[in-house]
């Protein structure tokens, strides 16, 4: 008896006659689930005929459930086509007594109840279907189809929507379903007659389902959920159906396709489809702009089904009610809307799994999560104990004193108990839900005491972003709170000009302003940025979806290094298989990662030289996630990498590992054919065609605008024999080249090289032999020669656009990089940094150990304005032009108290520098500025 019904809770009779007539005619029930018996059926008379019906079978099934509930699906899937009809009632039948004597006793969980509904209805679907697709096959109505085809019912596509998508099938259901064929089965000239055969099916199938008869009805079945239903046919071409989704889907489909599954007919096929779906459902950004849809969607729905007003318990609808079933729903899926198209993890079905995915990742509070999952179940059983009763397929408390003593009977408690506990779940998801959907409701902001120039505001609505209604309305809930904190900056008159700059230059304004109103904290970063960096604030107004990594969770974080970013990005890229979109994507990835850089500059929470380091490892990263994916590409065409492939050696700043938020990347790329001449592929190349177009599709990879814009610019100028010179060089000639035809700048420029990417044991070789090569002899006299005389070329190239700017010039960053290459350079020293150089200058006998230190301050105080400067303005800053916030953020970042001493230390930095390094260098060149 182990495996009997085990009786939690014992439910009471409203009709004690009728229990005891009900408990009579299962006799070899046990006493307990006799009592168990009389107590549904002297409250539900709908169960009571299924008892009287079901008596016969009722005894061993509880005897074990668990096997009962196992042979009711089996001799469904096993019925006859002319048993077809009755058998899936009996069934059906079976599994209502079952599920409910299951449900009301406590021996079955919530979920394990809506399962074994929801598997039912799936398999009678499947099987009905699969049995009228037989038929047109004998009968030769669906073309090419034999009986094989049977099995995938023809290509017939049977999504579950809903509930029964969820598994979460409630006790007297309808099931929504979606019916599709997948037309590549057939011939495009037979397209018109499988349809037709098609929708035939589809109509009787349902109708073998829906149809009332002497033994009742399995399920009824709700098409309604299909493209546009008032127009379309009940079983619509997959591929019609996608286009419908691409064009004109709306965001209640979003929402009902989060539940949607695979169910029965083509399995394989529907999920295809559904995968095809996966960009309409799930999009790319933070989709705040769903809550204000689902909002509206709930207020239609109080009004069509009059269920607004105060909340009172007779006849209230625990499924569209206040505080009922759909608030918990609408809730867990528009927070699933808003995110999981950054997170796959939340892209899961069911109500419960939903909440608890989504505390999981803090998108919900785990204290609201599980009260929503507490009132979510029990809302869920009053449900079912309503259907119970008549087998109705309603979800409104009775408003009878009667009606609610029978729900009571059945829950084994008093009608006051149930009244109480009702109105405080109710009461208190409403409260827990509705805040979300109406952040309106708050308290408004108060009005700024500044008076703001009217005449700028006034050109708000005509810019872009807030052309379209939706925007503006949004905008207006949202301009008070955005005034309010302007008021607080130090200049709310100049902060509100960069704020009318980041507003005219925004092209859409519902997804960014839908984020601010669900996410106020928002409006405080974004007037720090717009009030203090122009570049900053120009990319947001272009990318303002990289909010989206701020609101992730993580945005505040510790740097997690190249490694862990190269790992993500390549998992992340893994996961498309179209080229173009892997670039696109990596393009979005790329800009929140440089944006997260830049806020943490400008917040202090790093400084120039940690940006500088996290620019670069971003880089970095980018680039060798996204080389393999190139190869790849061009292999499809032209075959794989002849030899050993090819090697990215980062030159320059990336190759030292600090770059600026505007730098360039300085490559060269070198490939080792070994002995191959040719690749070998579909369109072959010769082994130098071939790495000659590979790197034109890299740089085009990392430097094409696309729809999210471009990753980096790409300079290849520092190959051997530059511009004139092949954009790609083999091992041998690059090798050849270094040891008898480089001129020495192009030796000092190998002091700060690095592979970024590419083959390992390539990448092994060229770090080997440049680490080789620099530590020969060389003449110091001929090297300060050429050095000097570099010097002056790139003085005359390239004067300096004033005190602002840190690099070009004599004493300021490009120079003391100068000194140091050649530092290192004499010293033989393989380290890229500028200090190890300076010290190998020290070593050469070069410089004394107080100049190499006032170098390396010199040059930290050109790279702290030099990376500040990028990120306020792009470029050489002015600095009487980048505002009270900008100049408050260079003072920050230099550790100077005010603007003027800054200047003053630089020019005294540039001046000492420049000594320095012309007394060691050629005195021709002391003291030039």
């Amino acid at each position: 008896m182990t495996d009997a019904l085990t009786i939690h809770r014992m439910p009471r009779p409203f009709d004690p006659a009728l229990g005891d007539e009900a408990r009579a005619t299962v006799p070899d029930a046990t006493p307990q689930q006799g009592e168990l018996i009389a107590g549904v059926a002297g409250s539900s008379p709908y169960l009571k005929g299924l008892i009287d019906r079901e008596k016969d079978w009722l005894a061993q099934a509880l005897h074990n459930p668990d096997q009962a509930l196992a042979e009711v699906m089996s001799a469904a899937r096993a019925l006859p086509p002319d048993q077809l009809k009755p058998g899936l009632r009996q069934g059906k039948r079976r599994m209502a007594l079952l599920t409910a004597l299951a449900d009301v006793a406590g021996a079955w969980p919530l979920e394990k109840v809506t399962a074994a509904l929801t598997d039912f209805g799936a398999l009678a679907a499947d099987v009905a279907a699969k049995a009228e697709i037989a038929a047109l096959i004998r009968r030769g109505k669906l073309p090419g189809m034999v009986e094989d085809d049977v099995e995938t019912a023809a290509g017939m596509i049977i999504l579950a929507m809903g509930k029964m998508g969820a598994h979460e099938l409630n006790y007297s259901s309808d099931i929504d379903l979606i019916v599709l064929f997948d037309e590549t089965r057939f011939d495009p000239d037979d397209f018109y007659e499988a349809r037709h055969g098609m929708v035939r099916a589809t109509r009787n199938f349902c109708a073998t389902l829906s149809d009332k008869t002497a033994d009742g009805y399995v399920f009824r079945t709700d098409l309604r959920l299909r493209p546009d239903p008032g127009v379309t046919p009940v079983c619509m071409a997959a591929e019609a159906a996608e286009r419908y989704y691409e064009s004109l889907g709306r965001t209640w489909e979003r929402a009902a396709y989060i539940k949607a599954r695979a169910c029965a007919g083509d399995i394989a096929a529907g999920q295809r489809f559904l995968d095809t779906l996966r960009p309409f459902v799930w999009r790319r950004h933070l989709d705040f702009a769903a809550i204000q849809d689902a909002h509206d969607m709930r207020l239609r729905i109080r009004e069509n089904k009059g269920t607004a007003g105060a909340l009172t318990i007779p006849g209230h609808d625990m499924k569209l009610g206040q505080g009922g079933i759909r608030e918990i729903e609408f809730f867990t899926q528009t927070r699933q809307l808003i995110a999981g198209g950054r997170d796959p993890d939340l892209r899961v079905r069911g109500t419960v799994p939903g909440l608890a995915a989504l505390s999981e990742k803090s998108w919900v509070p785990q204290e609201v999560a599980d009260k929503l999952t507490n009132h979510y179940r029990a809302h869920r059983e009053v449900e079912h104990r309503i259907q119970m009763i008549h087998d109705a397929q309603t979800h409104k408390v009775p408003q009878s004193d009667e009606g609610i003593e029978r729900v009571a009977c059945l829950m084994g408690i008093s009608s006051e108990d149930l009244t109480s506990d009702l109105t405080r779940r109710l009461t208190e998801v409403h409260e827990l839900t509705e805040g979300f959907f109406a952040p309106g409701a708050a308290a408004p902001a108060p009005t700024p005491e500044v008076a703001f120039d009217e005449g700028v505001m006034a050109r708000w609505p005509t810019y872009p972003a807030l052309r379209s209604q939706r925007g503006a309305r949004i905008f207006e809930r949202l301009k008070p709170e955005l005034l309010s904190r302007l008021a607080k900056t130090a200049k709310p008159d100049e902060a509100l000009l960069a704020l009318d700059g980041f507003l005219s230059g925004l092209p859409a304004g519902v997804q960014l302003f839908s984020l601010f109103e669900a996410n106020p904290h928002l409006i405080d970063l974004l007037v720090d940025i717009v009030g203090t960096s122009h570049a900053l604030a120009t990319h947001l107004s272009s990318n303002a979806s990289v909010f989206d990594a701020v609101i992730g969770g993580s945005f505040f974080d510790d740097w997690p290094g190249q490694a862990a970013l190269q790992a993500d990005l390549e998992q992340a890229l893994a996961q498309e298989s179209d080229y173009e979109t892997q670039l696109d994507f990596a393009r979005r990835w790329c800009k929140e990662w440089h944006f997260r850089i830049g806020v943490h500059h400008l917040r202090g929470l790093i400084d120039g030289a940690q940006a500088g380091q996290h620019y670069a490892d971003l880089a970095s990263a980018v680039i060798a996630a996204l080389l393999p994916h190139v190869a790849g590409q061009f292999a499809r065409k032209h075959g794989p990498a002849p030899g050993r492939g090819a090697a990215v050696l980062g030159m320059g700043s990336i190759g030292a590992g600090r770059i600026n938020s505007q730098s360039d990347l300085d490559m060269i790329v070198i490939y080792d054919p070994l002995d191959q001449d040719m690749s070998d592929g579909p369109r072959p190349l010769a082994t130098r065609t071939y790495y000659a177009r590979f790197t034109q599709a890299l740089i085009t990879a990392l430097s094409a605008p696309m729809s999210q814009g471009r990753l980096y610019e790409v300079d290849m100028r520092l190959r051997p024999s530059g511009n004139q010179g092949p954009v790609a060089t083999s091992w041998a000639s690059f090798t050849n080249y270094q040891q008898n035809e480089a001129w020495v700048w192009e030796h000092l420029a190998l002091t700060r090289a690095r592979v970024v990417a590419g083959n390992a044991d390539l990448a092994q070789d060229i770090e080997t032999f440049r680490a080789e090569f620099l530590t020969r002899p060389r003449d110091t006299a001929q090297v300060l020669r050429e050095v000097a005389e570099m010097r002056s070329r790139l003085a005359a190239a390239k004067s300096p656009a004033g005190i602002w700017d840190a690099k070009n010039g004599p004493g300021r960053m490009m120079d003391i990089e100068l000194m140091a290459e050649t530092g290192a350079l004499l010293s033989g020293l393989p380290q890229r940094d500028v200090q190890t150089g300076l010290d190998g200058a020290v070593a050469a006998g070069l410089l004394e150990v107080a100049q190499a230190q006032t170098l390396k301050d010199c040059y930290d105080l050109c790279w702290s304005v030099q990376c500040a400067a990028r990120l306020l303005s792009g470029k050489v800053i002015e600095a009487d032009k980048i505002g009270e916030g900008g100049t408050a953020f260079l003072c920050r970042a230099t550790g100077f108290e005010q603007v003027d001493q800054l200047q003053a230390a630089l020019q005294d930095s540039y001046d000492t520098a420049a000594g320095i390094i012309g007394r060691v260098i050629s005195e021709d060149t002391h003291g030039a500025q």
